[in-house]
């Protein structure tokens, strides 16, 4: 029998305490902030740099664009059988102002994404593998829905 555990997809580009959040990196020399982190070089044209130290990224982000997409990525992208339609989100970070691509949060509704609307990170699964581990990712969830797409009290008045 396997035991399920949680374990990210993608080692390094996020984390989940104290709260989820994604992990970039901040140019040494000018403190340009990069995501995913970047070991080449510093993306300000006006900056030599090359070195970054990882920085936490702010968790809130405004739609900046979004699509649901209705065929199966290519490989290496682990698609579930049947396949699932599924919401990409291009948020930019309302405080490091980097957009930043992630998977609508499970249980939200697409309907209730508008570019301009306010959306929180989240984290959840991306795949389960064989040996039942599930690989987890950053998601974006309109701000007032939970990962379960579930309104908060204060955002219904209760």
């Amino acid at each position: 029998m396997s035991q399920e555990t949680s374990r990210p997809a993608i080692e390094g580009w996020f984390a989940t305490e104290p709260e989820p959040h994604l992990i970039g990196g901040r140019c040494t020399t000018c403190g340009t902030v990069v995501f995913p982190d970047n070991r080449l070089a510093c993306p300000n044209p006006a900056c030599a740099g090359h070195e970054f130290e990882p920085t936490p990224l702010g968790r809130r982000g405004r739609v900046w664009s979004f699509a649901t997409n209705h065929y199966p990525p290519p490989e290496p992208y682990i698609t579930p059988d049947p396949f699932v339609p599924y919401t990409v989100v291009a948020a930019e970070l309302l405080a490091e102002k980097l957009v930043v691509l992630g998977q609508l949060a499970d249980g939200s509704d697409p309907s209730e994404l508008a570019v301009g609307g306010e959306v929180e990170l989240t984290v959840g699964a991306l795949y389960q593998q064989e040996d039942g581990t599930v690989r987890t990712v950053w998601k974006w969830a309109p701000v007032g829905r939970g990962a379960s797409g579930e309104a908060d009290a204060a955002e219904v008045g209760a």
